[in-house]
């Protein structure tokens, strides 16, 4: 069964022609296929190896009121000549946040805002990136993406929506919309700010899921997982989830087109994929009950799917359940009896099991221990307080009835 999207070579042409999408960064490039054997760590994501990295920032959306408009301090009021018959250039810097850390600046005036691009259209634009030294990093004549599913930067994602067609822009960006403190080798340095002028092309609506072959959604589930991976490599799991969340969204969205056997099996394949990347995702942020979901779905189309087996358990040990976590474990440990981080895990477990239970058996002595002091003393108090006055009542009831014999035996006689 083909794994579907496990190599550069199934990225259409739009996608693979930039490294701003990332799908042939080199952190993709070095990415091998996964094995559960016995040195794999399980943190590790279908197809991907895992770096010890720091994190982008959770994804960030544009205020839907207004933006702050800041007059450009570094380059002055001085206009700028339009490079077209009728457009107006403008001079002053949009601030995307409100923080300053992303801004926007027209260049060129477009065709009017009833003409910006809306989220999830597939927009084409016109990039070229540079350092603050005015190193050029990037240059493409036509880069299409869809907008707001983390395809790009945020940078992007979040400006482009705010140009009109055929505007041209400029855009500063802190490095934080960028690439961060890992930046891009070899030619973005950590830390890097950005300059990108962007002139918006075109604006389409993506298109129709129903009318996609099975070949066709294979192909783009793949393209938003191997976005998820990227994110998950650098440690932005907000960004992650988003993605795998649009590849979950394409493999489980109805279709008109009759799929082959073999492509209901690549679908399906992609979908664990995604299912057991989302749980990793959601795991890292302590999501525990939406990793638990993730993972449930996975070991309803696979029971034996020792990636989902593991994090369950991780899940359930997480949340303290521990004589729940240690059978799943062991089911998993049985289908990969070498794997060490399974036994490590088990063996982690085991431990913090028998504490836990140290901990109660303690715990249940000191209450009864307590009960047995105050308690039941009480309680035998009562008990014998309330049996004398039944004796009595008894000899009582006895003597009377003794009495009354007697004289009905003497009244008999006389």
């Amino acid at each position: 069964m083909a794994s579907g999207g496990d190599s550069p070579g199934d990225v259409s042409s739009d996608w693979a022609a930039t490294s701003l999408v990332d799908l042939t960064s080199p952190e993709l490039a070095k990415a091998s296929t996964s094995t559960m054997d016995s040195g794999e760590d399980f943190e590790v994501l279908d197809d991907e190896e895992e770096d010890d990295m720091s994190g982008l920032p959770p994804l960030e959306d544009v205020p839907a009121s207004k933006t702050t408009v800041a007059k450009d301090d570094a380059q002055g009021s001085t206009s700028e000549q339009p490079s077209e018959e009728g457009s107006e250039a403008v001079e002053e810097w949009m601030d995307i946040l409100g923080s300053g850390l992303l801004k926007k600046k027209v260049l060129v005036a477009g065709q009017g805002r009833e003409t910006r691009p809306v989220k999830n259209q597939d927009v084409t634009i016109r990039l070229k990136a540079t350092l603050e030294d005015g190193t050029v990093v990037e240059e493409h004549p036509s880069l299409t993406f869809t907008l707001g599913d983390c395809d790009v930067i945020q940078a992007l994602d979040l400006c482009v929506q705010l140009m009109e067609m055929r505007e041209t822009a400029l855009i500063q960006s802190d490095p934080k919309y960028c690439y961060g403190s890992q930046g891009r080798s070899p030619d973005i340095p950590p830390d890097a700010a950005l300059s990108l002028e962007v002139e918006l092309l075109e604006a389409k609506d993506a298109p129709d899921l129903e009318l996609l072959s099975g070949k066709e959604k294979v192909e783009l589930a793949n393209r938003k997982r191997e976005r998820g991976n990227f994110h998950y490599q650098r440690a932005d799991y907000v960004l992650a989830i988003n993605s795998y969340d649009v590849a979950l969204k394409v493999i489980g969205s109805s279709s008109k087109v009759e799929f082959s056997p073999e492509e209901e099996a690549e679908l399906l394949d992609v979908k664990v994929k995604c299912l057991n990347n989302l749980a990793a995702s959601q795991l890292k942020l302590d999501h525990y009950e939406a990793a638990l979901r993730s993972c449930n779905q996975v070991l309803e189309q696979q029971p034996d799917n020792v990636k989902a087996l593991f994090r369950k358990g991780k899940v359930l040990a997480q949340q303290g359940e521990y004589s729940e976590a240690i059978p799943i474990l062991k089911a998993a440990l049985k289908l990969e009896p070498s794997n060490k981080t399974i036994h490590m895990e088990l063996s982690k477990l085991a431990k913090k099991h028998a504490d836990q239970k140290s901990v109660e058996t303690e715990m249940y002595r000191k209450m009864l221990g307590t009960a047995a002091s105050s308690g039941p003393p009480a309680k035998c108090k009562d008990k014998s307080s309330r049996a004398i006055p039944w004796k009595w009542l008894f000899g009582a009831t006895a003597v009377a009835l003794g009495g009354v014999a007697l004289s009905v035996v003497i009244a008999a006689r006389n």
